[in-house]
């Protein structure tokens, strides 16, 4: 760690480098993102507490849009106010939003890129043990009395088998909590209603302490301001792009299409795929059947969340429809709007919200209920992890549907055999040798690219 235990704050440029750091490794979707964000700023810099991590984790679960860039940017606030958020967010983003526009350049001038496939295999096998890596931390954490373990297991039950959407998962979690806190109190850990000792180790919490953090405290003033500010910048590129190019124009419809599908889609990027597939596919024909599926290939091999698959989708569409604009101009400004509405969104909910969720972060009811979002929050990784692991190990998935009942379950002959040896060893390598992230990433690439070009001749 850059800090000893006695420093009690953290510097801006340090956390410029290590928001920068995050997002150029934040692969493997939103497990591996906040598995990386749980390893850099609670395991090994202590800038903020594992209790304060996973509250703020809840709140941005409850969100529509990307919950791991959100969480980014609630931890940039906590550290350095507003513009803390801002940095944090759109580093989160940036890197990303660079490879994939490259990307996409490259997928409309010369269709799929092995290259990239070859790079980028083997550091799936390491995100993969990131991501396990993370489960079992932040379980062994937040899955403190029976009752917690019983909810993350009936939450990933849900999910994983049954498709319950997350929305729902994570309100019958809340009812749940807070009957048990009224009926069986002892079921729940108890409320931290003062900073425990152990939380003094880190930064945070030793400035709230301190009372040098005064931004957390809620004014409907600042909330009124920051919303219709915020509004404005959201809206104005937008209202610019129609005026500009007409109302018509595929770009200013795609600035109002992903506007609205910022705040309407829960559970992350594989709910937004589905929505956005059908509209982008058969309801404006801005891409052909399949290419959607392409995109979000090329959006798992690169930093960032896994929603920057809309990037290449608003690429794509103003590529092909550009009218008046020379194509690859306007396929930059149908990218760059369409990440524009994807990801402001979140700066408002975070700037709005989080004062009024820290405010309530000791009351006894809030607690009971983000115990249990908590231990369901668990379980919902532990699914995402899952998937991953399973389209990373095998070749072949099938789908198999009893009722309510739907199962995703592998071709057992159709197992990857390099990349469950390369998973392995990155999981050797992180849990038993404590080798480091960068290490094991870089690692992983290189033995995983030279696997794919040796078994493919790509």
């Amino acid at each position: 760690p850059d800090e000893t235990p006695g420093d009690t704050t953290v510097g801006f440029a340090l956390a410029l480098r290590v928001w920068t750091k995050i997002g150029l490794l934040g692969f493997g979707g939103p497990a591996g993102q906040i598995a990386l964000m749980h390893r850099e700023l609670v395991e090994e810099r202590r800038w903020i507490s594992e209790s304060r991590f996973l509250h703020a984790l809840n709140y941005c679960m409850l969100l529509p849009g990307p919950e791991a860039q959100q969480l980014a940017v609630y931890i940039g606030w906590l550290l350095h106010r507003t513009w803390g958020g801002v940095v944090a967010g759109i580093l989160f983003v940036l890197p990303g939003a660079v490879v994939l526009g490259l990307l996409s350049w490259l997928y409309v001038s010369y269709g799929t890129t092995p290259l990239v496939s070859a790079l980028f295999f083997g550091l799936k096998a390491a995100v993969l043990a990131i991501v396990v890596e993370a489960v079992l931390r932040i379980g062994r954490r937040a899955l403190k009395t029976r009752f917690l373990v019983a909810v993350a297991a009936a939450a990933f039950v849900a999910i994983y088998a049954f498709q319950v959407p997350f929305p729902w998962i994570v309100l019958g979690a809340a009812i749940l909590g807070l009957v048990v806190h009224r009926w069986r109190p002892k079921w729940l850990p108890a409320v931290q209603i003062k900073t425990e000792e152990g939380d003094m180790h880190y930064v945070v919490d030793r400035q709230l302490a301190r009372g040098d953090i005064t931004h957390l405290q809620p004014s409907w003033k600042r909330s009124v301001r920051t919303t219709l500010v915020l509004i404005a910048v959201w809206f104005a590129p937008v209202l610019f792009a129609a005026w500009w190019l007409g109302r018509d124009h595929v770009i200013a419809q795609e600035g109002m299409f992903f506007s609205q599908a910022a705040v309407v889609t829960f559970g992350g990027a594989y709910a937004v795929l589905a929505y956005v597939a059908q509209r982008a596919v058969e309801d404006f024909g801005w891409l052909r059947p399949g290419e959607m599926i392409d995109g979000l290939a090329l959006a798992e091999t690169t930093p960032g969340p896994l929603i920057m698959v809309l990037q290449f989708v608003g690429f794509v569409a103003a590529y092909r429809h550009s009218g008046t604009l020379d194509p690859l101009a306007a396929a930059l400004l149908g990218a760059a709007l369409t990440t524009w509405v994807t990801f402001v969104p979140s700066f408002l909910f975070i700037f709005v919200g989080a004062p009024y969720i820290e405010a309530l972060r000791r009351r006894r009811e809030l607690h009971a209920a983000l115990s249990a979002i908590t231990a369901a929050v668990v379980g919902v990784v532990l699914n995402l992890a899952a998937w991953f692991a399973l389209h990373m190990l095998f070749e072949d998935v099938i789908e198999m549907r009893w009722g309510f009942l739907t199962l995703e379950v592998p071709v057992l002959g159709s197992i990857e055999p390099g990349a469950a040896m390369l998973s392995t060893a990155a999981m050797i390598a992180m849990l038993w040798f404590k080798l480091g992230l960068g290490w094991t990433l870089l690692g992983s690439a290189l033995l995983g690219g030279a696997y794919w070009w040796f078994r493919f001749g790509q």
